[in-house]
C-alpha cells in the first residue's frame, strides 16, 4: 500500500517520499494544488483511488483501507465515498481553470449557481429527480425574468439552462472518472429543445452603413469580423505577432475547436489593420490606452446598430454575414467551411439555401445524362421523355 501524489504539471503519479517529479523534474513537495491518491491491492487486483488535495484525508483513508482488507470487509469503495457537491466543486474548479478555456467566460458562474442548489448534498444523493427540479426551477426563473424585463434588455433563453445542465453533467462525468461517484444523474434528463435555426445576416449596403456608424475603436473590429468571419474571441485575442502583412495572413492560435488555422486578409482589411496605431505596452491589436483588449464593447456596438437603423442583430451575426455574402456570390460550401474553421460541413450547410441556383445546377445534370438538348422547349422534352423506344 502506498500514498501517491500527482504532479500538477505533467500528471505523473509517484510516492510522496519523492521530492522531484520523475516526469518533469518539478519540485512536487512545494508545488501548489497537489492531488493525492492511495494505491493498494485487494484479492490480487490493484486499486488506485483518488482522494483530493488533502494529504491528511489521504493518509486516513489509506489506514482505513488497510484495516478493511485485513478484516475482509473491503467491498466496493465507491459505495462508501461521501463527498459533498460543494467540496467536489472545489477540485473541479481547479481542474477547469487549467483544462477548460471557456471557464472564465461562463463556467465559473455556472458552477456557483449549481453550488447554490446542490452544494450541501452528497454526490451520491443527487438523482435525476433533483436535476429535473432544478431544470423546472430555472425555466420558471427565466420566463419570469423575460416577462419583467425592460425594453432593450437582454432576453434569456432556455439554452442557458441547457448549458448549466451540460456543466453539471460534465462535473459528474469527472466525479465518476475520479472515483467520487458511481452514476451520472444528468444522463437521463432530457434537455430543452433549442432553436438553432437563426441565420441573421446583413447585405453589403447594411454592412457599409454599420461600419460608418461605428466609433473609432470599434470600426476596425467590425471590419475584421465582416472580412474574415472570425469569432469575437478570436478577434479580441488577436496579437500583432499573429498578423503577417507580407503574406497577408492572420494566424489564429486559439479557436473554438482547439485547432490553429490561417485566415487570408483582403485589401480592405490589410489597409485597415495597417492604419491602427500600435500600443507600445500591449501585444494586442485591438486594445485601449492601457493596453487591455476590448473584451466588452456591447454598448458601443448597440449604439452603432441603432444609428445604422439595424435591429435584432448580434455581433456573432457578422460571422453569418461573412458566410452568407460569400455563398450568395457563388463561393462553394467547402471553401466557406475552411474559411469559417468548421470541422464538419454540416455546420456550413445552413447557408446552402442562399447559393444562387445551386439546386437548379444539380438537377440540370440529368439533362446531359438523358441526352437532352437544354434549348428544347418544355413540350418537346416531355414528349421525348415519354415516347417509348421503337
Amino acid at each position: 500500500m502506498a500514498l501517491l501524489v500527482e504532479c500538477p504539471k505533467c500528471k505523473h503519479k509517484q510516492s510522496t517520499k519523492v521530492k522531484y517529479c520523475s516526469g518533469c523534474n518539478l519540485d512536487i513537495k512545494n508545488a501548489p494544488d497537489r492531488v493525492y491518491y492511495i494505491d493498494f491491492y485487494n484479492k490480487g487486483k490493484r486499486i488506485r483511488e483518488r482522494i483530493g488535495t488533502s494529504k491528511k484525508l489521504a493518509e486516513t483513508t489509506l489506514r482505513k483501507r488497510k484495516v478493511e482488507i485485513a478484516e475482509g470487509k473491503y467491498l466496493d469503495k465507491k459505495k462508501e465515498v461521501r463527498i459533498r457537491f460543494k467540496d467536489f466543486a472545489v477540485d473541479y474548479r481547479k481542474w477547469a481553470v487549467v483544462n477548460n478555456k471557456s471557464f472564465k467566460k461562463g463556467k465559473k458562474w455556472m458552477i456557483e449557481r449549481l453550488i447554490g442548489t446542490f452544494g450541501e448534498k452528497l454526490l451520491s444523493e443527487i438523482t435525476s429527480w433533483h436535476v429535473e427540479k432544478y431544470k423546472a426551477m430555472r425555466k420558471e426563473e427565466i420566463v419570469k425574468r423575460n416577462t419583467n424585463r425592460s425594453p432593450g434588455d437582454k432576453q434569456f433563453s432556455l439554452a442557458t439552462v441547457n448549458r448549466e445542465l451540460t456543466c453539471l453533467k460534465h462535473m459528474f462525468n469527472k466525479a465518476i472518472e475520479w472515483n467520487g461517484a458511481e452514476k451520472n444523474p444528468v444522463s437521463k434528463v432530457k434537455f430543452f429543445k433549442e432553436n438553432n435555426g437563426r441565420l441573421r445576416y446583413l447585405f453589403l449596403e447594411e454592412i457599409i452603413r454599420l461600419i460608418d456608424c461605428c466609433p473609432p475603436h470599434l470600426k476596425p473590429i467590425v471590419i475584421t469580423a465582416v472580412c474574415t468571419g472570425l469569432r469575437k474571441g478570436e478577434i479580441v485575442n488577436l496579437k500583432w505577432d499573429d498578423v503577417d502583412f507580407r503574406n497577408r495572413i492572420l494566424y489564429i492560435e486559439t479557436t473554438k475547436n482547439g485547432e490553429k488555422r490561417e485566415v487570408a486578409m483582403n485589401d480592405y482589411l490589410t489597409e485597415t489593420l495597417k492604419s491602427i496605431k500600435r500600443n507600445d505596452v500591449s501585444l494586442y491589436v485591438f486594445c485601449d490606452k492601457e493596453g487591455k483588449p476590448y473584451y466588452d464593447f456591447r454598448k458601443s456596438f448597440a449604439t452603432a446598430l441603432e444609428k445604422a437603423g439595424i435591429k435584432d442583430f448580434r455581433f456573432h451575426d457578422l460571422r453569418h454575414s461573412f458566410a452568407s455574402n460569400l455563398i450568395m456570390k457563388g463561393v462553394d460550401l467547402t471553401t466557406v467551411r475552411e474559411l469559417l474553421g468548421h470541422k464538419s460541413i454540416d455546420m456550413t450547410l445552413r447557408y446552402s439555401h442562399l447559393s444562387p441556383d445551386h439546386k437548379s445546377k444539380a438537377v440540370k445534370v440529368m439533362d446531359s445524362l438523358m441526352g437532352m438538348d437544354t434549348n428544347m422547349d418544355t413540350k418537346r422534352i416531355s414528349v421525348r421523355c415519354l415516347a417509348p423506344k421503337v
